[in-house]
């Protein structure tokens, strides 16, 4: 399950902001990772911890359209599994845990976190197209 969250006209947006100023879709990508973080916000505590780097290896990986949190890499590769669970695939390790097809922690911040998600996102673009000088209503 992928969750969306749509901003119609997003990209009409952007090319607007590039026309009048190549900085600003760079703080675009910034508010998409204010987003992305408080989805972090939430699932980093609740992560199973031992050394705590699956929890640390979520991180906000935005590009200007697209706000993405990434986790696992070569510091938690296991991360992914425990957040959605399956089989493990090294004999032994890990062992199977119940799959969750929609997570126990990422996707869930999202859902928990949907309307404060929505907020930043509508904040962020509403002073956004102040700095670029639009008139917001």
């Amino acid at each position: 399950m992928v969750a969306k969250i749509h901003v119609s006209g997003l990209r009409e947006f952007q090319a607007q902001l590039r026309a009048m100023d190549a900085g600003l879709p760079r703080q675009l990508r910034l508010a998409l990772n204010a987003a992305a973080e408080e989805i972090i916000d939430y699932a980093e505590p609740r992560f199973p911890r031992r050394s705590g780097r699956a929890a640390r290896s979520l991180k906000a990986r935005s590009t200007q359209r697209v706000a993405r949190i990434a986790l696992g890499g070569r510091a938690a590769p296991y991360a992914p599994w425990l957040d959605f669970g399956g089989e493990g695939r090294i004999k032994g390790r890990p062992s199977k845990r119940p799959f969750i097809r929609e997570g126990r922690y990422v996707y869930k911040g999202l859902e928990v976190r949907r309307d404060r998600v929505t907020e930043i996102m509508s904040d962020a673009l509403a002073q956004l197209a102040r700095d670029a000088g639009l008139e917001v209503s």
